[in-house]
């Protein structure tokens, strides 16, 4: 990890701190207002598997570092962060973002700020689709369980959400499961018109990568 000090951001660091982000908002939301049952399980879900990718990253971190102990002096907040269900201990991700303030405020302007991020345009436009593809899979299948809510619908659970909304971000669309309202069909080709820019993007980096290395 870059010292907090340097004028330095990886894009891959900003994708980690926007989940950090929205993992501790969803947190407070989630604290604050009582959601339905399978929504409820939808942020649980989303959680655990933020949970997951901060774990692995502090496991990549960790093996990786020169010093372990000198990681250890602030990665273990990391380590905490990552740790699923004991709610308190999730406000360890507040200090990631602090980590990430703190490297923002070193920068004159948000342009500079970006042209840093995003010097590497390639890596900077794919971390930007891992967020966006996320954030997309997350508050479609919350919209999706919102809306649909005739009594012909399909979309009854967070499972039914999380599996919609994957399989038409992906323009695979198995069919099983559809919208048949007019707000969710809505969603849908919101979802799909983004979904084809995503794939369709993430497709053309790695064709990319493959040219480069002839």
């Amino acid at each position: 990890m870059s010292d907090i000090n340097e004028k330095k951001i990886e894009p891959i660091s900003l994708v980690l701190n926007i989940l950090s982000l929205y993992a501790v908002s969803a947190f407070i939301l989630d604290s604050l207002f009582q959601f339905s049952d399978e929504i409820s399980k939808l942020l649980f879900y989303f959680d655990n598997f933020i949970c997951l990718v901060f774990f692995l990253e502090f496991c990549y971190n960790l093996i990786t570092a020169e010093s372990k102990l000198t990681y250890l002096k602030w990665g273990w907040i990391d380590l905490i962060a990552s740790i699923p269900i004991i709610g308190f201990l999730r406000t360890g991700r507040i200090f990631r973002l602090i980590r990430l303030f703190r490297v923002i405020r070193a920068f004159k302007s948000t342009k500079q700020f970006l042209d840093q991020t995003f010097a590497d345009k390639a890596k900077g436009t794919l971390s930007s689709l891992i967020v966006l593809a996320f954030l997309l899979l997350i508050f479609t299948s919350i919209a999706i369980l919102q809306v649909e809510t005739a009594p012909e619908s399909n979309i009854k659970s967070a499972e039914d959400a999380i599996w919609w909304t994957y399989s038409t971000m992906t323009t695979v669309g198995y069919g099983d499961k559809y919208p048949v309202t007019t707000e969710g069909r809505i969603i849908a080709m919101v979802l799909m018109t983004f979904g084809v820019g995503i794939f369709g993007t993430f497709t053309a980096y790695v064709a990319s990568k493959f040219v480069q290395n002839k």
